[in-house]
């Protein structure tokens, strides 16, 4: 089978836009500032963004709060062609560990991580509709540890369900990742060494959580 090119998707999309000559709205729902940075200097060229974090699964609440704080940074430092809006959803971890509940001991980039990304995603697409966007993505995809089509196949479920417009993406394509680590370096950014949640930090650091 065949697997989908979403960077080929975003790129007729992005073509598209450009031809009309308008510059759409989208909700960005972003994971942290350094998966952001590359995607907001690649789509800020094309649209008016407003930046979502929603990140419940987060652990500790110390981590959190240092990732939205870095996230608020970049967007006030980082040079774009149009204006970048930051919302803060709510912080409320109980919402992610009902999620995943009884997939605990699952190891990184299962199901439980796919149960996240729905979570994540749905409030993005609310948040979305109630906004008016014209689109909604994700930062997600930018990760080499993230599964992308998964990430799609929700995106787009979510899109006919609300009747939104997905946003294709893969944004490690195209050297997206290696292109975050560069301007995670020239604004000084702090990296995380897991993905956020209480179980991927002991997946990564067995003592720790």
């Amino acid at each position: 089978m065949n697997r989908r090119n979403y960077q080929k998707e975003l790129d007729k999309e992005l073509k598209h836009i450009q031809e009309s000559g308008t510059v759409p709205t989208l909700l960005l729902h972003s994971c942290c500032a350094p998966c952001s940075s590359y995607v907001l200097e690649y789509l800020t060229e094309y649209f008016r963004i407003t930046l979502l974090y929603y990140n419940p699964n987060i652990y500790p609440e110390s981590e959190y709060r240092c990732r939205v704080q870095e996230q608020q940074r970049l967007i006030r430092e980082l040079p774009t062609r149009h204006p970048v809006e930051f919302l803060e959803g709510d912080y409320r971890p109980e919402d992610f560990y009902a999620c995943a509940k009884g997939l605990e001991s699952l190891p990184e980039g299962g199901e439980r991580c796919f149960r996240c990304y729905r979570l994540r995603l749905t409030e993005a697409a609310k948040t979305a509709k109630e906004k008016g966007c014209d689109y909604f993505a994700t930062t997600l995809s930018i990760s080499p540890l993230k599964n992308a089509d998964k990430l799609n196949e929700i995106g787009e479920s979510l899109a006919t369900e609300y009747g939104l417009t997905w946003l294709p993406n893969d944004f490690k394509k195209r050297d997206g990742y290696k292109r975050s680590i560069e301007l995670s370096r020239e604004y000084g950014l702090y990296r995380q060494d897991y993905c956020g949640c209480v179980f991927s930090l002991r997946e990564r650091h067995p003592d720790a959580g």
